[in-house]
């Protein structure tokens, strides 16, 4: 009996040639680990986040070549703008994007996005002088506006239960991103001089010392482009109603027959086009991953530069390759992790615990940097090694955290400009990253014989003072889930 009811109350909430609509039928019929789904939203979003640091290894020596620092110390700086004019060309568009994607749908923006990563990230390679490199990144920024709807896509795509781990998914391709991007760029700038015997002075890749990281990142995006329009669309495109399933058949399977009107009810309870700006869990869940964001993308930049950075002024004195080699390392670690533990930690403790347990463990680790580079040989390596990993690991813990809470915050036809809305405010903050933390290792590079915090110990001070303040804002009052 309760089965006759529930098969004609179902058929009741389906609107023919809804994209969403059919997304929503596929997903009570899913059974079992969506692999499917998680590899397409894992390759978009590691497609988006690839170029973003991929430079940052070989960033240093680009400004060099340039010649456009009259000091060695002034090369922080400029490569704090280069990578500061990615995220502000972001900040500029990202709302635009996430109202196109509730608009037109989640997929045209995803494809638009990963089109730009194939042309600009090209261009980027191909600079022959520090304004084409500011020009071609900020363009690769504003053009490619699909982290917010894939964020959006992600909670669509799959059911309730798989919420975390799809915003899992999202974070944890970021975060590898984040660093498989400076990985390659750490083992692919400069071929003609590590691999002399395949690649010629005289050769494009030659001329071109940092094309190679960069075409090997647009092949990849390109290839991601053309499977990208089997992807299906989300967005329910049925005029004003946009009903989603998701509460109606959570109510059915919790009881044994509904009448007609109260399914219609719980059905089209859904999405009211409330002002986001005045939502203030949404706004203080973005507040508090946009100073997160500042944090990580500071030390981001400031990790390379330190890396590669001579010995007297506090660096490692590590090759671009080596710097390669360690974030490999961490990408891997990152993968293992997020695929495995952390689903469970934010079951039992809760994505805004996790957070804050992370934040406080990352302090100390950074305190320990300056003294990590007084060691050489194997014992720098390993500890440097285990440093990243475990800071990138706190690190995205934190950023999947606010993922679900902003995604919570909002129903599903805000989704997008709620997401947009977060997209532009921390891609100001990440462009403040890179530019304020190149211009705050510039300083810190001047003042090795300062009496107090010399040279990098006042660059990790001033991390560890962010990541504090961050700490402190996902405590009520300021944090509010309800």
């Amino acid at each position: 009996m309760a089965e006759d009811c529930r098969v004609p109350l179902l058929k009741n909430k389906y609107y023919e040639g809804c994209p969403g609509c059919k997304v929503d039928q596929d997903k009570l019929l899913q059974r079992g680990l969506p692999i499917r789904q998680l590899v397409s939203v894992w390759i978009i979003v590691l497609c988006t986040a690839l170029p973003i640091s991929s430079l940052f290894p070989f960033l240093y020596f680009m400004i060099k070549d340039f010649h456009i620092a009259k000091r060695e110390e002034d090369i922080g700086s400029y490569a704090g703008y280069v990578g500061a004019s990615f995220m502000l060309g972001r900040a500029l568009t990202s709302v635009l994007w996430g109202i196109v994607a509730d608009r037109y749908g989640r997929k045209p923006v995803i494809i638009i996005g990963t089109s730009t990563v194939v042309i600009f990230n090209t261009l980027f390679g191909l600079s022959v002088n520090f304004w084409m490199a500011v020009i071609t990144r900020f363009l690769l920024g504003s053009l490619n506006g699909l982290l917010g709807p894939i964020k959006a896509y992600s909670c669509e795509i799959f059911r309730d239960e798989y919420h975390a781990l799809g915003l899992s998914t999202v974070s944890t391709a970021w975060g590898i991103g984040l660093i498989i991007g400076p990985a390659m760029g750490g083992f692919l700038a400069q071929p003609a001089d590590k691999f002399p015997n395949i690649f010629s002075k005289e050769s494009l890749f030659g001329r071109f010392p940092y094309f190679l990281p960069c075409l090997c990142i647009s092949i990849f995006a390109l290839v991601v482009t053309i499977a990208t329009f089997w992807l299906p669309e989300t967005l329910h495109m049925h005029g004003d109603d946009n009903i989603s399933l998701d509460a109606s058949y959570d109510a059915l399977e919790s009881a044994s027959c509904l009448s007609n009107s109260q399914l219609k009810q719980e059905g089209s309870k859904g999405p009211s086009k409330k002002n986001l700006l005045k939502n203030w869990p949404l706004m203080s869940s973005i507040i508090v991953y946009c100073v997160f964001s500042l944090h990580d993308m500071a030390y981001t930049e400031i990790f390379s530069l330190w890396a590669v950075s001579q010995r007297k002024y506090g660096g490692m004195s590590y090759s671009t390759e080596t710097v390669g080699e360690i974030l490999a390392i961490t990408g891997f670690s990152l993968l293992v992790f997020q695929s495995t533990l952390y689903p469970y930690m934010e079951r039992i403790l809760g994505p805004i615990m996790v957070a804050r347990i992370s934040g406080v463990l990352s302090i100390p680790i950074l305190t320990s940097y300056p003294y990590i580079a007084m060691l050489t040989g194997v014992t720098g390596l390993i500890l440097i090694n285990c440093a990243s990993a475990v800071k990138n690991i706190l690190s995205l813990s934190i950023i999947t955290g606010t993922f679900i809470l902003q995604n919570k915050a909002v129903d599903q036809n805000q989704r997008g400009a709620a997401n947009g809305i977060s997209m532009t405010a921390v891609s100001l903050f990440k462009a403040v990253g890179p530019a304020g933390g190149g211009a705050l290792f510039s300083w810190a590079q001047k003042r090795q014989n300062a009496a107090f915090l010399p040279g990098n110990h006042s660059v990790f001070f001033i991390l560890n003072v962010i990541e504090a303040i961050a700490i402190l804002m996902t405590f009520k009052p300021f944090l509010s889930t309800t």
